[in-house]
């Protein structure tokens, strides 16, 4: 467990109080809650919702471009997006959770997250293992409102989400494990919708996955110089200097699927114009990210959940012409 003996050997006592300062400065809303609470809304980083957002856009265009395919119901579309939010809400927090239990003893060697809740002690293995428990059954509940060959197509993401931390002790890809699990909803949502399309789910699934890619190797390029101390691997330091090449590489094959899967889905024209700002919004990131700035690096990452919404709301624009003129 960390204490404060174990950082004097890795930060002085100037960065340690600058790390307290700059957490209890982002508690924004946790404030107004019981302090007892607190370390255990941090654990989901519910202070910080842009992963959860992140999490929920593959399956925002998963489920409105099912819904124009089915000519859904409006309210049967309102029905799954809004389980969709709450189960990317629980699932994510869970995943934060089994990530911090994994990296307890790699986070007291990165600046930006020695005040997590486990490895600054605020909250115990054991605590967080009855708090995970308590998160996946709500995960589960989740689930159970789906049809059972989704349920078992949303499960069977589980051994992704559980062993991602692992992967950055081995391999200098575990963005590849995190891209893989994080856009499982792109998957999830056609079935969710009672639409089973392989040729559009796959595309749609590979454009979040380059995506993730791209913004994922962004927020990892933030603490490269922690990382590299601490033995942590990531596509940032693979990539190093030939990152901004291989991002425009990334965008081209995510603009390619994510094309390739409106295709083949019939979507109207709100669909490409959504697509075509989005792109825009993706090479111009690439283009102006200072990747050896870790702020201007979370700006851009940050951003990222208007590209997202961007590119929903060209489906969501289709949809909405399609059930209604």
């Amino acid at each position: 467990m960390w204490n404060l003996a174990d950082a004097k050997g890795v930060f002085s006592a100037e960065e340690l109080e600058q790390a307290k300062l700059q957490r209890l400065n982002g508690l924004g809303i946790l404030k107004n809650f019981p302090d007892k609470w607190v370390p255990y809304m941090e654990l989901m980083r519910i202070e910080k919702p842009i992963g959860t957002l992140l999490l929920l856009s593959p399956s925002m265009w998963a489920i409105t471009m099912a819904g124009y395919m089915s000519a859904a119901p409006l309210l049967s579309t309102v029905w799954m997006l809004s389980v969709f939010g709450v189960g990317a809400f629980v699932m994510r927090g869970a995943g934060c959770t089994i990530n911090d239990m994994w990296d307890r003893n790699l986070d007291n060697k990165v600046a930006r997250t020695i005040e997590r809740p486990i490895t600054s002690g605020r909250v115990s293995m054991k605590q967080a293992w009855v708090f995970l428990s308590a998160q996946m059954l709500v995960g589960l509940g989740v689930l159970l409102q789906l049809p059972l060959d989704c349920f078992l197509l949303g499960a069977s993401s589980l051994l992704l989400v559980s062993t991602y931390p692992f992967f950055k002790r081995v391999t200098y890809y575990p963005q590849v494990v995190l891209s893989a699990c994080f856009n499982w909803g792109a998957l999830l949502g056609f079935p969710a919708m009672g639409v089973w399309n392989w040729p559009v789910m796959i595309p749609l699934y590979l454009s979040g996955f380059f995506w993730c890619m791209h913004y994922d190797t962004i927020y990892a390029h933030q603490d490269k110089k922690f990382d590299i101390k601490a033995g942590i691997k990531s596509t940032a330091l693979a990539w190093g200097t030939k990152s901004k090449t291989i991002f425009n590489v990334l965008s081209t094959a995510q603009m390619s699927c994510f094309l390739t899967s409106g295709y083949l889905a019939g979507m109207g024209p709100f669909f490409y114009l959504g697509a075509a700002v989005g792109a825009y919004r993706l090479f111009s990131m690439t283009k102006k990210v200072d990747l050896d700035n870790p702020a201007n690096c979370w700006y851009w990452f940050k951003e990222n959940i208007n590209t997202g919404h961007i590119f929903w709301l060209g489906i969501l624009l289709d949809y909405l012409w399609k059930i209604f003129l």
